[in-house]
């Protein structure tokens, strides 16, 4: 064991792993691609559908069970089906992470939204605001810090799912771990899930801070 942390250690830190197209320099940015162009896409699709339902309360049964569904989603199963279906690209890659990012999103959207208090949406009717007012006057941003929790999950998820873009054989850093396993190379294949994991701890920290420092100030009550 100790041989083998020396190993990982030597791989992690030669400066000959980190240059050229297949250095580790190059797959993170290929990981973080991958990662961040999903993540906008679902935000983009699940934003709107959470913030509807939650504004008129209607479809919140689809709202609850979507957290299900994308625990229960396969996502390799997902790449395997797109890829069949459209063929090799990187599209395959892309549909299964914004398909596991969307439910996390818009249910937390959902769950900030209903626990606005009903009295507050009432005394903003009496002030004379109307819908559209309300939602961006008064819901939204009562509803901000669990709308970003769910972009803070579903990041950390994508990020930490993105290997499987090396199973249909493109970059980021699954590569390692696949290529690892066809070498029977035990060095590459933690190597590269110590970089996703370390990957996915600093994504997680950098939109926790962000989250800190929007609501800087903020009451308690307001959160």
């Amino acid at each position: 064991m100790l041989e083998l942390l020396k190993n990982l250690a030597a791989w992690l830190t030669g400066p000959a792993q980190w240059a050229g197209p297949d250095g580790i320099a190059t797959r993170v940015l290929e990981h973080l691609e991958y990662s961040v162009l999903a993540t906008l896409a679902a935000a983009l699709i699940a934003l709107p559908v959470g913030l509807l339902i939650g504004h008129t309360g209607r479809g919140a049964f689809l709202a609850v069970n979507l957290s299900s569904f994308g625990r229960a989603l396969p996502t390799v199963g997902l790449v395997t089906l797109v890829f069949l279906a459209g063929g090799l690209s990187v599209w395959p890659v892309y549909v299964s992470l914004v398909a596991l990012a969307v439910p996390v999103i818009i249910t937390n959207t959902y769950a900030g939204m209903a626990a606005v208090d009903p009295e507050v949406k009432d005394a903003a009717r009496g002030v004379g605001l109307r819908g559209r007012q309300i939602l961006w006057q008064v819901e939204v941003p009562l509803a901000l810090p669990l709308i970003m929790t769910g972009i803070r999950l579903a990041t950390v998820q994508v990020v930490a799912t993105a290997t499987i873009a090396a199973y249909v054989s493109f970059g980021g850093l699954g590569r390692y771990v696949f290529d690892g396993l066809a070498q029977r190379d035990l060095v590459q294949v933690l190597g590269g899930a110590v970089l996703v994991a370390v990957l996915a701890v600093v994504a997680d920290l950098a939109l926790g801070g962000l989250t800190r420092l929007l609501f800087r100030g903020r009451p308690a009550t307001a959160r």
